[in-house]
């Protein structure tokens, strides 16, 4: 099969991706053979790829937001029919018995294996992936537009579960199965692919949402469109205090303005693996018991639930495909903000909603 290695992380600018032929791995007892139809580009992808993550597995294949097709199980696994269309994500298999499985946290589990980092990914033309970690999709979304959902709005979801929004909100009623956001403010710096799916998410709750972040042609111009109250540069100061914040740029320095536009008691939500180093914090930006959170991994609950809001509210993913031999070339425009929203890799098929 053809698939793409990182033999020796480097700057994404001088390719250290290499296209290479590999055999079509075999499912574990409980693992499916999945045959990749759409894998989404990602930002951990990169600092996978230039070394910013250390290297957990010679010339892994990187891709962790996988959409493609059941072709094969192993002896253990029962419910999956072959045909089946699947998606696989960051989080690929934990030990389900460590301190943090057992109370509902196996995004922390310490002997996890990720997809795309320790494991191989969906950078190739056949993946392997347990069944337990697989999701079914909702039958609303066709492959290119639920790829982008198995981390960048899986991870935002998360995100804004960390905000304590929901704890801020007025209590949820009959008619209003979910607590509203109506009258709290959330900013967001850095709007690639998951900010535009979390936007999406906090509006549909009724949140005003004040976006921060570069590139006024593509991302800022998606910002507006998709309802923001207001949008500047990345680290402009909002016209008002906020009650809560995403960080989704790899840029420790937004960390200092973001805490300075927080009211007191806000919170800030760092949402990526990797972050360059943060500047010295005056204890005056933490002081009101102001809040600094990371979000490490996710669930598979966060999972269910997520995709299940998707298609309720419903959210629309704004994609840039890219040919499987274009690889180097998509990930050097993801570094370099050449297209808003989600970058995409068509490995195999079309377009499909079954």
């Amino acid at each position: 099969m053809r698939a793409w290695v990182v033999e020796r992380p480097a700057a994404i600018e001088s390719r250290p991706l290499v296209e290479r032929e590999l055999s079509i791995p075999v499912p574990a007892p409980d693992e499916l053979l999945v045959r990749v139809r759409v894998c989404a580009l990602c930002r951990t992808d990169l600092h996978i790829a230039e070394g910013e993550l250390p290297q957990r597995r010679p010339a892994v294949v990187p891709g962790h937001q996988v959409v493609g097709e059941v072709v094969g199980a192993g002896a253990d696994v029962r419910g999956v029919p072959l045909g089946a269309r699947v998606g696989i994500a960051w989080l690929q298999r934990t030990d389900g018995a460590c301190r943090y499985c057992r109370s509902g946290r196996e995004n922390l589990c310490e002997r996890a294996e990720f997809t795309g980092w320790t494991v191989n990914g969906g950078y190739a033309e056949y993946v392997t992936v347990p069944a337990r970690f697989a999701y079914p999709l909702p039958a609303g979304f066709a492959d290119d537009d639920a790829a982008p959902l198995l981390c960048a709005g899986i991870i935002g979801y998360r995100a804004l579960r960390l905000t304590g929004f929901d704890q801020a909100a007025p209590a949820a009623g009959p008619d209003h199965p979910l607590p509203s956001w109506r009258g709290l403010r959330l900013g967001l710096y850095g709007f690639g692919a998951a900010a535009h799916i979390a936007i999406q998410l906090a509006r549909a709750r009724g949140a005003e949402v004040y976006v921060c972040t570069r590139d006024r042609e593509r991302h800022q111009a998606l910002a507006a469109e998709l309802g923001a109250a207001w949008v500047g540069d990345a680290a402009a100061a909002p016209p008002l205090a906020l009650d809560a914040s995403i960080i989704f740029a790899p840029a420790g320095e937004l960390v200092p303005p973001a805490l300075e536009a927080l009211a007191p008691g806000g919170v800030l939500v760092l949402g990526g693996i990797h972050m360059s180093p943060l500047p010295p914090l005056p204890y005056a930006l933490l002081y009101r018991e102001r809040v600094v959170r990371t979000v490490a991994n996710n669930t598979r609950e966060d999972g269910r639930d997520f995709l299940a809001a998707a298609a309720r509210i419903p959210v629309r993913t704004r994609v840039t495909r890219f040919d499987f031999d274009q690889l180097p070339e998509a990930l050097i425009a993801l570094k370099h903000d050449g297209f808003a929203g989600a970058g995409l890799l068509r490995v195999a098929g079309e377009s499909s909603t079954a």
